[in-house]
């Protein structure tokens, strides 16, 4: 039996074997099998369950609002567009539709983890506003923290002092997760108020000053994070259920 092309390019025929050698040789194979297992499950657990069912209306008006922020609105346009983008209005219907089916069934298998996984990775979540002085000395960094103590600016101490890049910010790290600090670091900047000097504290063969410019704890009520955690949440749900498939090449 002659094997269908999946492509033809230049009027030649690329069939489904040869396309699977090309993502072979490409070391792409893998990845391009573990999407198509991917959407599969979603596919599946969309046919197979009964309470992602979507409002037609809340459809048909994410396709005025897409209409209006891209300037389609005009049938003709619209049209158009649909067939520049390959594709009909049921189609681009069904699509969107989808979408929203896809973000049900995501909430509904993250929502009772969420906040279990949320407080697991909390401590890489909160952020903190780091300034910092790097020296070479425990002796340098202990005269430094005293004339800031006594008055000296700590931007100008960390421009002339400092062996760190953060020297040209005035010592400014910027937001740091609380759970790339190393724990010595850690465990004195967490009893720190903001505006509070501490060390020096001996880092890798030197000696770094801190100050605590603001705390950033993380929160559920970020819709951002939350969304972020619902995403990686979800893609380990996807990768526990491809795991239990059989698969055959």
């Amino acid at each position: 039996m002659e094997s269908l092309p999946l492509l033809i390019v230049n009027e030649q025929a690329i069939t489904k074997q040869e396309a699977v050698k090309y993502l072979q040789a490409a070391g792409k194979l893998s990845q391009f099998i573990g999407e198509i297992l991917r959407q599969y499950i979603i596919e599946q657990e969309i046919k197979t369950r009964n309470d992602l069912d979507i409002n037609p209306g809340l459809t048909e008006q994410a396709i005025i609002d897409f209409r209006l922020q891209n300037q389609l609105t005009q049938p003709q346009i619209f049209q158009q567009w649909l067939q520049a983008n390959g594709t009909d209005y049921l189609s681009f219907q069904a699509s969107i539709s989808l979408g929203f089916k896809i973000e049900k069934l995501k909430n509904i298998v993250t929502e009772p983890r969420i906040y279990e996984y949320f407080i697991e990775r909390k401590i890489y979540l909160d952020r903190v506003i780091l300034s910092r002085i790097i020296v070479d000395t425990q002796e340098l960094g202990e005269e430094l923290k005293t004339q800031i103590e006594e008055g000296a600016s700590f931007e100008q101490l960390a421009k002339e002092y400092s062996q760190s890049e953060e020297r040209w910010m005035n010592g400014m790290m910027g937001a740091i997760s609380r759970g790339s600090m190393p724990d010595k670091v850690r465990a004195v900047i967490d009893i720190t108020s903001p505006g509070q000097i501490v060390g020096p504290i001996e880092l890798e063969a030197r000696y770094g000053l801190f100050r605590v410019e603001k705390f950033l704890p993380a929160s559920l009520e970020d819709t951002q994070l939350k969304l972020a955690l619902q995403n990686e949440l979800f893609e380990q749900w996807l990768a526990e259920k491809i795991q239990k498939l059989t698969v055959k090449l």
